[in-house]
């Protein structure tokens, strides 16, 4: 798959630290508040609202289409899109694998962002379940 013919940037998008520390902040509060072990999609819905509350511009569940030699497929949904620059999956497993890693940088090159974050909320310690990920 040529990911060009997905995305119309040349470069990819980058996200400021100011802005990754106020949205790891929000996640550290959701997991603080509700802790370890619900479904992916209640860690979801609290993030947004944290994300609102702080003033951050966030989308959740945005379909992203996958085009392919001018095909245009059913693509996928990223779980939560920051400010148009940052792509965070969410998970609520014991540990991520490696295609958990293998798909986001997928997401990433098709979104054409520079980074993105595998959240596990299911850690004792959210510090434990947070990979930052970047191309």
């Amino acid at each position: 798959m040529n990911d060009r013919e997905n995305r119309e940037h040349t470069e990819l998008i980058e996200c400021s630290e100011e802005l990754i520390d106020a949205v790891l902040t929000a996640a550290t509060t959701v997991h603080r508040t509700l802790g370890p072990g619900l479904l992916e999609a209640e860690y979801e819905r609290a993030l947004m609202i944290e994300l609102a509350e702080a003033g951050i511009p966030a989308r959740r569940q945005v379909e992203i289409a996958v085009k392919y030699r001018g095909d245009v497929g059913l693509g996928f949904g990223a779980d939560i899109i920051v400010a148009d620059c940052l792509l965070l999956e969410l998970k609520s497993v014991d540990d991520f694998t490696p295609i958990d890693l293998a798909q986001i940088i997928t997401y990433l090159k098709l979104l054409g962002f520079k980074r993105g974050f595998l959240i596990n909320f299911k850690k004792k310690l959210l510090k434990e379940g947070i990979k930052r990920v970047s191309i």
